[in-house]
């Protein structure tokens, strides 16, 4: 069988192999522990050393084993084509002799979709790829980059059918042609809602379920025009990088420099009607997709598909029976794209099966001796039904339990491997670790929940990767309120019976409590990666003041946590 071998070189660089029909993949923060591997000067390229490293050894094939090798272009560059020269030269340099001789580029946004579509299951699937931007490969314009593009994808091709467009505006020494992005538009505004020091997206849209969207949200529509056929055109400089020239609404000037003078509930307000008109900005496209292609499902990737709130509302309106989020929709998992592209399109392979899990990476290996932090003691050899029996009794005690079980999980979410998790009962718990996690107050906490039972408890079914929001059923609200957003929603993750990390100790759970779900967050020290190895796991927890960790099957539990063997004995309650 071939092995073929997909990268990313740029934000979020990573490696994806597929070797007999199996996915290894890792992102080179989780080794470098710099937060999206960001380079210290803008726009430099580098390879994805220790995941490539570890992708290799973990399939057991050395460099000249690789039949093929591709990654996603990103550079903006004029000569656009099918690859370019100059930028695949400059990336090949950066490998060992053997692969860069087999490296392949294809578009950015291409391999964006392709790590959602080949893997969804899907025949038929239109493709909608939203991100700060891409590169030119496949540009029908020239010059420029990709921001918006949709596909009407099949197992025998790939079609883009609908791209965003650049426009032209006056400058101070003539017209320039301006390419907005609703990615930057969001991002943008974020940056003059969020103070500095809090990852901008993402807490703007938590802050966004406490605000007002009508107060700001005519003058923000005034930003955004939607347009026939899927046109989504930002008025300049809102769709671009730039948060420093003033944004004024009602008298009052938005920038990035002022965000700290605005109070809490103006910001709330301006989030609330960005969040809105972002949404409705997705969804124009989306029904326009369908439109064009008929198809049934919808295939969303990109860094805006990390917007959960938004996949909530695309699964609701968008005019298709389904969507499917990739399991890794930012810029790491367009190395996975290009594995797939090539393993199916070039070579001819059967699709990988749809997965339920993300657990493509590295084990944490074991706990070596000596390890053991001040402060807690050790069980050990607890086995594989001890450890999820042990740990469920602590947390139906409402300790908070670090969880590192099997392969580490690709992608920004924790899925039940390298997590952090809770008791979803009480809001306070919530509190308790905003705090641990230093992350402001208004920030929610995402359910893991059996599969089997996930519409008992809200109002869709969730979804394997935690990339969408769903409605938290009023009756249930209160049992769960750790979990449940100020706007009565919750991103679930939704655990398939074949989940290796998660599902036994869920169930573990249940019968404790009657309650089917867990809070579950990722098991990281403010602004660094997932962490990867039991040494990390161990080193964090003691940081971070947890009640106790699982690695495999040895349970660390604090002084003050009584053995977990001697607590109550659980009885089924009626969930």
């Amino acid at each position: 069988m071939p092995a073929v071998l997909g990268l990313n070189f740029h934000h979020d660089t990573a490696a994806a192999l597929i070797v007999d029909g199996r996915l290894y993949a890792a992102e080179e923060e989780r080794w470098s522990g710099v937060k999206h591997n960001h380079p210290t000067r803008k726009g430099t390229l580098a390879a994805p050393v220790r995941a490539l490293q570890w992708c290799l050894e973990a399939a057991g094939v050395e460099p000249q084993d690789i039949d093929a090798v591709w990654a996603a272009s990103m550079r903006p560059n004029p000569a656009a084509g099918w690859w370019l020269t100059e930028e695949r030269d400059e990336l090949a340099a950066l490998l060992p002799a053997p692969l860069g001789d087999h490296l392949r580029l294809l578009s950015h946004h291409t391999a964006h979709v392709l790590s959602g579509y080949l893997l969804s299951g899907h025949a038929h699937a239109a493709g909608l790829v939203i991100d700060a931007g891409g590169s030119s490969l496949g540009s029908d314009f020239g010059p420029g980059r990709e921001r918006i593009t949709g596909y009407d994808l099949r197992p025998d091709r790939i079609d883009r059918i609908h791209q965003s467009m650049p426009t032209v505006v006056p400058g101070p020494v003539g017209p320039r042609r301006v390419h907005s992005s609703l990615g930057h538009f969001y991002r943008n505004l974020a940056r003059r809602v969020i103070p500095p020091g809090d990852e901008p997206e993402g807490s703007m849209m938590a802050l966004a379920a406490f605000g007002d969207p009508q107060r700001y949200g005519p003058q923000i529509r005034e930003l955004v025009r939607l347009g026939d056929d899927g046109e989504v055109r930002i008025g300049h400089p809102w769709g671009s990088a730039d948060s420093s020239t003033p944004l004024l609404l009602r008298g009052r000037v938005w920038t990035a420099d002022n965000v700290v003078e605005q109070a809490d509930s103006d910001r709330a307000d301006l989030a609330a009607a960005v969040q809105d008109v972002f949404s409705e900005s997705v969804i124009h496209i989306a029904r326009h997709l369908q439109r064009l292609t008929r198809a049934s499902a919808l295939v969303f990737s990109g860094g805006c598909a990390l917007n959960s709130h938004l996949n909530g509302r695309l699964a609701d309106d968008s005019g298709f029976d389904t969507l499917f989020v990739a399991p890794a929709p930012h810029d790491a998992g367009t190395a996975v794209g290009a594995a797939l592209y090539v393993w199916h399109y070039q070579l001819g392979q059967e699709r990988l099966q749809v997965p339920t899990d993300a657990a493509w990476g590295p084990n944490p290996g074991t706990l070596k001796a000596g390890a053991m932090p001040s402060g807690y003691r050790a069980l050990t050899g607890l086995g594989a039904d001890q450890a999820p029996a042990a740990a469920a009794a602590l947390l139906a005690q409402h300790r908070v339990v670090g969880w590192v079980q099997g392969p580490l999980e690709f992608g920004p979410r924790a899925l039940g491997h390298r997590s952090i998790l809770a008791h979803p009962g009480h809001a306070a718990t919530r509190d308790r670790l905003n705090a641990i996690k230093q992350r402001a107050a208004y920030r929610p906490f995402a359910p893991a929940v059996l599969a089997e039972h996930a519409t008992e408890w809200f109002m869709s079914a969730g979804d394997p990767f935690m990339n969408r929001v769903a409605h938290v059923r009023r009756c249930r609200a209160d049992r769960i309120a750790a979990v449940t957003h100020h706007d009565g929603t919750a991103r679930v993750q939704s655990v398939a019976t074949d989940h290796q990390g998660l599902h036994e100790l869920l169930q573990r759970f249940h019968e404790h409590t009657g309650l089917p779900l867990l809070l579950n967050t990722s098991f990281n020290l403010k602004g660094t990666p997932i962490l990867r190895s039991a040494e990390q796991a161990v080193q964090a927890a003691a940081g971070l003041g947890l009640d106790a960790l699982a690695v495999g099957d040895t349970l660390l539990i604090a002084d003050h946590v009584p053995d977990p063997r001697a607590l109550p004995q659980p009885s089924l309650r009626e969930g």
